[in-house]
């Protein structure tokens, strides 16, 4: 039977649609905007991204120049607009700030200590659908090597504004690792960010979870809840900032719980975990690490971020896992 709206029996209202979430690119792209129109050192320097198509920049444009897919060319002139007073923002993808232009991220930018934020788009899996060439598994090991280099990791699109405006305060360069698409918000009532110290999302005796990214702190969330099932509590702690690395907070972990698992959206050399491991191995502490990311392999398939994060086993059930392994190799 159809039912007819009349004044008596009105037609139920619909729902009005949930706010779309932005995507930590998209909330960059309009800091910047903002940042333009403050403060007239700011240089907008672009790759061919597209992410600032149909942006009105108004009275700024002239402080937007596209040099087009030449990442070398881009940190060059980067460095040359830093050096002469101008606070450049240099966007392109993730794995070619880092690999195809690094030796003028290395010599140009670091070495001189320039004020250069990049802003490295399309991080860790985030353009899985488009293979190999552009997924970025290698970015936090070269990053966290470099002298003088910030290296910031937002988490959703609140941490992404906090941390952006936080670093833009520095007088170094900044490696900003940011996504593609939207990904999910942190729980309601995470602790304030600040740059440089690990947000603790959560309290835990047992054993410490050590995260970077968007789905690998979601992901350590989901398995403490998990754990917390079976008896174990698990502290989580966002690494929202790779470099400075907050050593102090992990070596609370490895003195107040009886393991660490680390989680990133990275291969598992050179990223958070090994740093972790160093800074625990240096303290002489025998706490066992255990480290979830991708091993020795090319992401396997190809898709979007979270279906392929999922298929390289970045997951809840391989951090309560590597949980069970470490508590059992602790004794």
């Amino acid at each position: 039977m159809t039912t007819v709206a009349t004044e008596a029996h009105p037609a139920p209202a619909e729902a009005a649609p949930a706010p779309a979430i932005p995507s930590s690119r998209e909330v960059y792209r309009d800091l910047l905007v903002e940042f333009l129109a403050a403060d007239e050192r700011v240089v907008c320097l672009d790759s061919d991204t597209g992410l600032f198509n149909g942006v009105d920049f108004g009275g700024t444009s002239a402080r937007y120049v596209n040099l087009g897919i030449a990442e070398q060319n881009l940190m060059g002139v980067a460095a040359g607009l830093a050096r002469s007073g101008r606070l450049p923002f240099v966007n392109t993808m993730a794995t070619f700030a880092t690999t195809r232009a690094l030796e003028s991220l290395k010599l140009d930018i670091a070495l001189n200590n320039l004020p250069v934020r990049i802003a490295a788009t399309h991080g860790g899996l985030a353009a899985g659908h488009l293979g190999s060439t552009h997924h970025s598994l290698e970015d936090l090991a070269i990053t966290r090597l470099l002298p003088n280099l910030t290296v910031v990791v937002p988490t959703d699109a609140a941490s992404t504004e906090a941390l952006i405006r936080q670093a833009q305060e520095l007088p170094g360069p900044v490696y900003i690792r940011l996504g593609r698409n939207a990904t999910p918000d942190l729980p309601a009532g995470a602790p304030p960010l600040r740059l440089g110290e690990a947000q603790r999302l959560r309290e835990g005796d047992d054993v410490t979870l050590v995260a970077t990214g968007p789905y690998p702190v979601l992901a350590a969330l989901e398995a403490a809840d998990t754990l917390a099932g079976a008896g174990i509590e698990a502290a989580v702690l966002n690494f929202h900032t790779i470099k400075p690395l907050d050593t102090r907070a992990l070596i609370t972990a490895a003195r107040t719980t009886k393991a660490v698992v680390t989680v990133e959206e990275h291969w598992a050399a050179g990223g958070l975990g090994s740093a972790t491991a160093e800074t625990i191995a240096e303290l002489g502490v025998p706490t066992p690490v255990r480290r979830v990311a991708l091993g020795d392999h090319f992401a396997r398939g190809t898709g979007g971020q979270s279906h392929l994060v999922e298929r390289n086993g970045i997951t809840a059930e391989a951090i309560t896992e590597r949980v069970r392994e470490a508590l059992g190799a602790g004794g």
